[in-house]
């Protein structure tokens, strides 16, 4: 007869399970540890393999120590208000504010019908003047004709004086013929000198005569310029900076009709104290900082010092001139200058670049050196490849994360700022793409 086995049954079955649990989770950090040696092997090979990642900048002049900022306004080169001379109606104004005009181009038209007719008036003055002066040129030729008369009619009574002379000696007329013929050539004499001296006469009537026409045409071109002030035109090129009277205005001598802004380059005038005057020169460069452009430093120049400080602030004016070929630059804005002193440039790195190996020498007298050495890690390309250089340089001071090097290094030459571990000579590295899109052309 069979006999039938059974098992005891389990006393707790969540025990069970979690039990399983516990197991399957074992077996599988089993299987993992079994794999992770080869796996962090390979991961450690590629690394080792793996060129060192660094960030490259390239090396430039620049001043240190930031020059002192100082704040102004932008302004035109020049400023000229467009005034009338003379009185008159406005009849038509042909610019607005912000337009661009031309030297000599009519911008506005006053009523010139008094001046036109006054112009009129004193070119007929002149021309009675002239029909004056026509007339005494006239009676002098007549006067000098009685001259010629009067000469030969004294040449004829002298002859004839001279033969009844000769008569009388021969006895052939009486005496009182002879001086009769004297007294006629007497009598012509004084003929001769008074047509003479009314030549003189005419002849000063006719300088007086020109004298008035001269004047007459002083008047005539004086009313002349008179009425071409009716025109208004522009005195510079450049652009309608304000707009004061309107067509139908009754403009008096003197008015301001317009102004008109050059700005093809523009001036900023900061003022600076009596200690910094020295370091500052006609024709220094400066650099200029635009709110308006944040993004954008200009170059200016100095082209004034005033002579005169304030007496009470001891500020002493500078006036700077920026370019402005493009026209972008307006009236009123707020500009930001920094004097450039080219004694202070020099080639600068950033103090990462040095990676801790600078050399101070030994002892305090090296903590206390100011010029001290370093390596910076200049990066060639051959082939597709980077690599870098170690290059000892020579360092003098240092501010806001940048080094100054005094030798070892050039302007222009690319080197190591950042890298991701301590680099040796000759050894290849990568290049960041920042880095790269950050690089000139042809760099």
């Amino acid at each position: 007869m069979s006999e039938i086995v059974r098992l005891p049954k389990p006393a707790n079955t969540k025990h069970h399970r979690h039990l399983l649990s516990v197991l399957v989770v074992g077996i599988a950090i089993l299987g993992g540890s079994c794999s992770s040696p080869k796996e962090a092997a390979d991961a450690q090979s590629q690394q080792a393999n793996r060129p060192t990642a660094v960030d490259v900048s390239i090396s430039r002049t620049e001043a240190l120590v930031s020059a002192p900022t100082y704040t102004g306004s932008t302004e035109p080169i020049r400023t000229v208000s467009l005034r009338s001379q003379v009185e008159g109606q406005l009849l038509g104004l042909n610019v607005d504010v912000g337009d661009f005009v031309k030297q000599g181009q009519i911008v506005a038209q006053l009523d010139d019908e008094i001046l036109r007719t006054q112009l009129n008036e004193a070119e007929a003055e002149l021309a009675a003047l002239r029909s004056e002066v026509a007339r005494s040129n006239s009676q002098v030729s007549n006067a000098r004709a009685q001259v010629e008369s009067a000469r030969l009619e004294l040449a004829q009574a002298q002859a004839d004086s001279q033969r009844q002379q000769s008569l009388l000696k021969e006895g052939a007329i009486a005496l009182q013929v002879a001086q009769q013929a004297q007294t006629e050539a007497r009598t012509a004499a004084q003929t001769l000198r008074a047509a003479q001296e009314q030549v003189s006469t005419e002849q000063q009537a006719v300088a007086a005569a020109q004298g008035r026409v001269v004047a007459q045409q002083a008047v005539v071109a004086q009313e002349r310029k008179r009425r071409s002030y009716t025109r208004l035109v522009a005195p510079i090129a450049g652009l309608v900076l304000q707009r004061l009277q309107e067509p139908g205005d009754l403009i008096q001598p003197g008015n301001e009709v317009i102004q008109i802004a050059d700005f093809s380059r523009i001036q900023v005038r900061v003022e600076v104290s009596d200690k910094e005057l020295g370091n500052i020169t006609i024709g220094q460069a400066v650099s200029v900082k635009l709110d308006a452009f944040p993004q954008e430093t200009l170059n200016g120049q100095v082209t004034r010092i005033y002579p005169a400080a304030d007496a009470t602030a001891r500020l002493i004016p500078i006036e700077v001139v920026i370019p402005n070929s493009n026209g972008r630059i307006g009236s009123g804005l707020l500009a930001r200058v920094s004097f450039v002193n080219s004694n202070q440039q020099s080639v600068v790195v950033a103090q990462s670049a040095l990676g801790g190996q600078e050399s101070r020498g030994a002892g305090e007298q090296g903590e206390q050196e100011q010029s001290k050495t370093g390596t910076v890690f200049v990066v060639t390309e051959a082939e597709g490849k980077a690599k870098v250089v170690a290059r000892p340089v020579t360092l003098g001071d240092r501010a806001d994360g940048k080094v100054e090097v005094l030798s070892g290094l050039k302007v222009g030459e690319r080197y190591v700022s950042r890298s991701s571990k301590p680099l040796k000579n000759g050894e290849t590295v990568n290049i960041s793409i920042i880095s790269r899109k950050a690089a000139p052309k042809g760099q």
